[in-house]
């Protein structure tokens, strides 16, 4: 279709048109990023195909890590975590699941990075905004846990 055959009204209305399927599309957009994220990162943890940072971390990032290394499950429990939440995400199953179990995880990246590495405080808040998006983009599924007053089935 050439400008020549757009009428009027085409004209005034496709950007609109464009603009309307993007934002239909922002939220799997970001729930298949948020997906990616937690997948690669949570799979990095056991295959360790990322390298490290090459500079010193600071003491406190070092002892907790080690910490969660050391207890002989937390590290991997946190990680095997991210990559079942993150694949729920990238595959848009249980995606309201996902992002509870995924909440104190999110929690925690910004905590570590705004208290013991703050170098890498810009991306845990981009991916701490990126999570409560597609929360808020799933907020009618969390209606029924935000009952002040709920009663047990019967």
């Amino acid at each position: 279709m050439t400008t020549d055959t757009l009428t009027k009204t085409d004209l005034e209305t496709t950007p609109t048109r464009l603009g309307h399927a993007l934002v239909r599309r922002l939220p799997t957009v970001a729930r298949v990023l948020l997906g990616l994220n937690f997948f690669v990162f949570g799979l990095n943890g056991f295959l360790n195909f990322i390298p490290p940072p090459s500079g010193p971390l600071p003491e406190g990032a070092v002892k907790l890590a080690t910490a969660f290394v050391e207890s002989g499950y937390l590290f991997s429990l946190i990680k095997g975590t991210e990559v079942v939440a993150g694949l729920a995400l990238l595959g848009g199953r249980f995606v309201p699941l996902a992002l509870v179990v995924l909440a104190p995880v999110v929690v925690n990246i910004v905590a570590f990075h705004a208290f013991l590495l703050p170098s890498g405080t810009g991306f845990a808040l981009a991916l701490a905004g990126l999570t409560l998006y597609v929360a808020w983009a799933y907020r009618q599924a969390y209606a029924p846990l935000l009952t002040a007053r709920a009663h047990a089935a019967r």
